[in-house]
């Protein structure tokens, strides 16, 4: 059994400057992670027991569903990844080395190339479907990282890889780990929606996340509870009331000096109000000119632009090339008689008339815009921003938009891997056919953060029974007397027996202390072993997560406690 006396784990009692969400306070104030520098983070021996739980239950659902598991190289060839095309689509994301050799390098960021070279060595559909994962570090220089492991530079993943010849296949083995997924959150005590969401770099014909709502995500999505309609807010739509239109009329040019925004515009006299105003956003799309035009009370997702429009990179235009672009300085712009630009349009602006905005000229702008006349938009998609209360997509029900955490992604790739990679097999006629593939991840240590910001109090973290770094702690009050410590070991060498992870709290430290640790780390259970319970015969059992408190005799309480923790694990 560990003794605390001996253990490593450095308790605080305020929270780290630094922190905002709860998760991050707890884990550092509970001991359980300390900063190396930013996004860096050392696992105390707390955590890594956490870690090795959610490890052993993922490895348990994915082998169930026939996973193989590997171990792969987190250094790779710079080769490899422009092979595939993903090279200058990561970005400043990636880290990027040379060796002493100049051979260019980098750290992975997930391992679709690796496991796709792999893959090169299967020769015929008789050898698939095949299933490959690993749990592994991946590397990633995100530009902000924050809120302790929930955000970070370094992390660990389980990262898994479907091989099938059909797309038939494909969808077989994605549902499938949308159920392991299912149950690997359930059994961490984390209550997961599923959500369509947009497959960004990775690529493929479609993906799912799974998300925990929490004020402390960074991730938006959108759900009706109506249908079970549930999608990220960069592949999220809606159904908005629509808007009746004035009658066609010309168009006709206006002075607006000093108008600059969408709001100093609907309050100027002889202007419009903001859901009759096109606004007119200038982005460079791979370096390519653009304008994307939106209703003037919508906000742009520019995930869902770059979706559209297959770019790599986007940023808004400078002041500087908006002007040479177009005459005009931001706040005049449109795109009435706008040619050889490219212009991309939301759906809500579709068939719109009495329209007013910018004429590309500065303190001037246009009314009675009809976009299908005055406009030659060249692409239409969806590319607002999803709002509280507006109509489902599938029922019309007002959805929810709320914050979440990531804590799995699943994608069908198809063969955007396979094919420029080369991993073909022959089929049953002895043709060469790609593989299709699936990519499927979760973030161990995000997990990890998630359970906790789903499951804590102000007196510190509530660990469901199945991820506890101890399930027991044996709370000695009065270590010094002889008879109190003899009856606490021997409390804990019969709860090991019955196979209950159990610390011994055997510290020289007043009771209020010990209680206080024990709640902030988060045991499940709390055993209270003290001279005056002693002279009774009985020991206090605290349960940590209701508060329960009752009296057991000493003599039975390692078989109640063990029941108690076994019943827990299996819920």
């Amino acid at each position: 059994m560990l003794r605390w006396s001996q253990a490593f784990i450095p308790t605080l009692r305020d929270d780290p400057a630094e922190a905002e969400a709860p998760s991050h306070k707890l884990l550092v104030r509970a001991g359980f992670i300390r900063q190396l520098m930013a996004g860096s983070y050392s696992l105390l021996p707390p955590a890594i027991r956490v870690r090795a739980k959610i490890m052993s239950i993922i490895r348990q659902e994915i082998d169930a569903i026939g996973g193989q598991e590997f171990l792969l190289p987190a250094l790779h060839p710079a080769d490899l990844w422009r092979r595939s095309g993903r090279w200058d689509v990561m970005g400043s994301e990636m880290f990027r080395l040379v060796d002493r050799k100049d051979a260019e390098l980098c750290l992975g960021m997930t391992h679709e190339e690796v496991f796709t070279t792999l893959a090169l060595e299967l020769k015929s559909y008789r050898q698939l479907p095949q299933l490959w994962y690993q749990i592994q570090t991946k590397f990633r220089d995100e530009p902000r990282p924050k809120s302790g492991v929930l955000r970070v530079r370094e992390f660990t993943m389980k990262d898994s890889y479907s091989f099938d010849l059909e797309a038939e296949g494909l969808d077989l083995q994605f549902g499938r780990h949308a159920g392991a997924y299912r149950r690997i959150f359930e059994r961490c005590g984390l209550d997961v929606v599923s959500v369509a969401a947009s497959s960004g770099a990775m690529g493929g014909s479609g993906s799912m996340e799974f998300m925990v709502r929490s004020e402390a995500g960074e991730d938006v999505v959108v759900i009706c509870s109506s249908c079970g309609y549930a999608a990220n807010v960069e592949a999220a739509t809606s159904v908005i009331a629509p808007v009746v239109d004035d009658h066609e009329a010309g168009l006709e040019s206006f002075p607006t000096p000093g108008v600059r925004t969408i709001k100093a515009l609907a309050d100027f006299d002889g202007g419009a109000p903001a859901n009759r105003q096109i606004k007119t956003l200038v982005y460079l799309l791979d370096g390519t000119l653009t304008l994307v035009l939106l209703r003037g009370d919508h906000e742009l997702v520019e995930q869902k632009l770059l979706d559209v429009t297959g770019a790599i990179e986007a940023r808004p235009a400078q002041p500087d090339e908006i002007q040479a672009a177009l005459g005009a300085q931001p706040g005049s712009l449109g795109a009435v008689g706008v040619t050889g630009i490219q212009v991309v349009a939301d759906r809500a602006l579709q068939g719109r008339v009495a329209m007013t905005t910018g004429a590309n000229k500065d303190d001037v702008h246009y009314r009675n815009v009809s976009v299908g006349r005055d406009i030659e938009v060249g692409t239409w998609s969806d590319l607002r921003l999803v709002r509280e209360g507006e109509g489902c997509p599938e029922c019309g029900s007002p959805v929810e938009v709320t914050a979440a955490i990531e804590v799995g992604h699943i994608f069908k790739l198809g063969t955007k891997y396979s094919d420029p990679l080369g991993a073909h097999v022959l089929d049953a006629d002895g043709n060469t056919r790609p593989i299709h593939m699936g990519s499927y991840g979760i973030g161990v240590e995000r997990t990890l953060a998630a359970i906790i910001e789903a499951s804590h109090d102000d007196k510190g973290i509530v660990w469901p029974m199945s991820v506890a770094p101890y399930e027991v702690v044996i709370t000695v009050i009065r270590p010094d007397d002889e008879t109190t410590l003899e009856a606490a070991v021997g409390l804990a060498a019969a709860l090991e027996l019955l196979g209950v992870d159990v610390m011994l709290d055997d510290r020289p430290e007043r009771p209020g202390v010990k209680f206080a640790d024990a709640e902030l780390v988060g045991f499940p259970i709390r055993v209270t072993v003290g001279p005056r319970g002693l002279e009774s015969g009985v020991v206090e059992v605290v349960n940590r997560a209701t508060g329960a408190t009752r009296e057991v005799a000493l003599e039975e309480a390692a078989g109640t406690v063990a029941d108690v923790v076994g019943s827990a694990r299996n819920t």
